[in-house]
């Protein structure tokens, strides 16, 4: 099998950019160990900034987002006794979208079903090859337990942290950096809309506790846990008391309506980036490249940043000119470092570590991005998405 680009995963990286290659005439396979079925009921991100909202809509995937999609101007950050609204419209002139990762899956495999893209899902035993050659590929098992390899111009690993992709980087060059972090989210969905129009970020001294939303009848929720957590130690009207306690139930008024839990698990939380993002003939997108802890709502948002970035950089490297494929390790990473920091920020912010020296540290942080126009800014600046070229 022959083509230009190989793509290492079905996620919302990897078909948005076989998607913009096509728009480019640069031809792509897309190789996914999963079915598609299990990758579009995957539940995820749900927060897109401006600048992701930007790319979707300028390459024609908006059309659903833009009429289901929920547009906030910020979000609350709250602690105790105290809840205030940080309005990056007014702040930074941008806004973010309320619109769940599995949509996005949605309307990027309808894309590519009607651009009659090939895409290869249940695959096993795939590894990379010859990265360090002009003619990468990639073997794999396909889903009739047929042997198979895909020579490439060039492969992209859009396969997550756990996939072949970024192993396939020799030791001797890759660096990578972690950090694992003390305590994991308990998240629920829940059939019942949310209790308040914009989310909600609350620091309390038990632990960080979060309002989020799918829709206008589906709303997301997440508490601060240990990272053992067993989800058969937290039924269903716990989840909501304690809920009720951290988001500030009948404060000034405020009221969080309970309703049916239809989805239930513990996410650990992390930092992780790798670099290079680009060796040879191989480059790594999204959390092939790097992960970080949810707080910040950067996951999917870096994945398309990285693809926005990579995609024109292929195009032109297809046809011989390597400039911007050279330069997209070292322009990508600056992003990813900027998003790392800022998720690490908000995530030391906002869980509480046990320690009282810590906690009003915290509080004092708090009370200074909610007084400051210039910290408030600075944090909308970050939420809402900073530049694709930082």
């Amino acid at each position: 099998m022959r083509t230009q680009v190989a793509i290492v995963g079905a996620g919302p990286a990897g078909l948005l950019l076989a998607h913009l290659l096509d728009e480019q005439g640069v031809e792509s396979v897309v190789l996914e160990n999963r079915s598609e079925e299990y990758v579009l009921a995957r539940i995820r991100a749900g927060i897109l900034e401006q600048s992701s909202v930007d790319v979707l809509t300028d390459h024609g995937l908006g059309a659903r987002l833009g009429a289901e999609g929920m547009r906030h101007r910020g979000i609350h950050l709250q602690f105790p006794h105290e809840r205030h609204h940080l309005d990056f419209a007014e702040l930074v002139g941008r806004r973010v979208w309320v619109y769940g990762q599995t949509e996005v899956q949605k309307d990027l495999v309808a894309a590519r079903h009607a651009a009659g893209q090939a895409i290869l899902y249940e695959i096993g035993e795939t590894a990379v090859h010859d990265v360090d050659t002009e003619r990468p590929a990639v073997t794999f098992v396909d889903a009739d337990g047929r042997r198979q390899r895909l020579t490439a111009d060039a492969v992209v690993g859009c396969d997550g942290s756990f996939g072949p992709s970024r192993q396939a980087v020799p030791e001797r060059v890759r660096q990578v950096w972690e950090r694992v972090y003390p305590y994991a989210w308990l998240g629920i969905l829940a059939d019942v809309p949310p209790s308040t129009e914009e989310l909600i970020y609350a620091w309390h001294p038990e632990g960080f506790a979060l309002h989020s939303m799918r829709s206008h009848r589906v709303s997301r929720l997440y508490l601060q846990v240990r990272p053992d957590e067993r989800i058969e130690e937290w039924p269903d009207d716990r989840v909501w008391a304690e809920l009720a306690r951290r988001l500030g139930h009948g404060q000034d008024g405020w009221e969080l309506t309970p309703g049916p839990v239809t989805e239930k698990s513990v996410l650990p939380m992390r930092s992780f980036v790798q670099s290079p993002m680009r060796y040879g003939r191989l480059f790594l997108a999204g959390d092939a490249a790097h992960i970080v802890p949810p707080t910040g709502a950067k996951g999917l948002n870096l994945a398309i940043a990285d693809v926005a970035l990579l995609a024109p950089a292929l195009a032109a490297l297809v046809r011989g000119d390597g400039a911007a494929a050279d330069a997209y390790s070292s322009t990508a990473l600056r992003r990813v470092w900027a998003c790392t920091h800022f998720s690490w920020w908000m995530t030391t912010m906002l869980h509480a570590s046990g320690d009282p020296f810590d906690a009003q540290l915290q509080l004092a942080q708090l009370r200074w991005v909610t007084s400051s126009r210039a910290a408030a800014a600075g944090l909308a600046e970050n939420y809402a998405g900073l530049p694709l070229r930082t």
